[in-house]
């Protein structure tokens, strides 16, 4: 394992990339419960030096510019059996797009997984990368985000389709 990280600046605050090989293993938010201690994070690298990290760095700067929608960097996460399909699912939920709790866990085989469909969500470790902003609680209400829910509410803003902003009173 080859395991490295760096800082990148976002305005949703101070994030945290960890490569693992060729791959993104984790993407922190400032102040996140689950974060990793620093002896999981491997070396600390020059983030321009490194393919993975660069990448990384490179696609965010693009979806909070609004120029990207899908993330091409390749992801790894390392859950249990139940961790893994939720965060398979959180990869399939478009841009722009909110699901419920309940609507994973009634895809995962009834809507009684929905507390444990929410504790998986909240350790997923590629926040962004793999979308776990975009499931909200039933009613469409914010709820659980690891990073806070003002950062929650930021990524939605600007995934929001103009049509659906410009409908929008306040």
């Amino acid at each position: 394992m080859d395991v490295r990280h760096a800082h990148v600046d976002s305005p949703v605050g101070p994030l945290l990339v960890v490569a693992d090989g060729d791959a993104l293993a984790g993407l922190y938010f400032q102040g996140y419960r689950y974060t990793p201690p620093p002896s999981a994070w491997g070396r600390r690298t020059d983030i321009s030096a490194d393919a993975v990290l660069a990448q990384a760095r490179s696609e965010l700067d693009e979806y909070f510019a609004g120029k990207r929608q899908m993330f091409d960097v390749p992801a790894v996460t390392s859950g249990d059996e139940f961790q893994e399909q939720v965060w398979a699912q959180l990869r399939r939920i478009p841009y722009g797009v909110r699901i419920t709790y309940g609507d994973i866990a009634a895809g995962l085989g009834g809507k009684e997984l929905s507390q444990s469909v929410g504790q998986a969500v909240g350790r997923n470790p590629v926040s962004i990368v793999i979308p776990c902003h975009r499931v909200v609680g039933a009613g469409g209400k914010l709820t659980g985000f690891g990073g806070g829910l003002e950062r929650k509410q930021l990524l939605l803003d600007l995934e929001e389709p103009p049509e659906s902003r410009a409908a929008r009173l306040f």
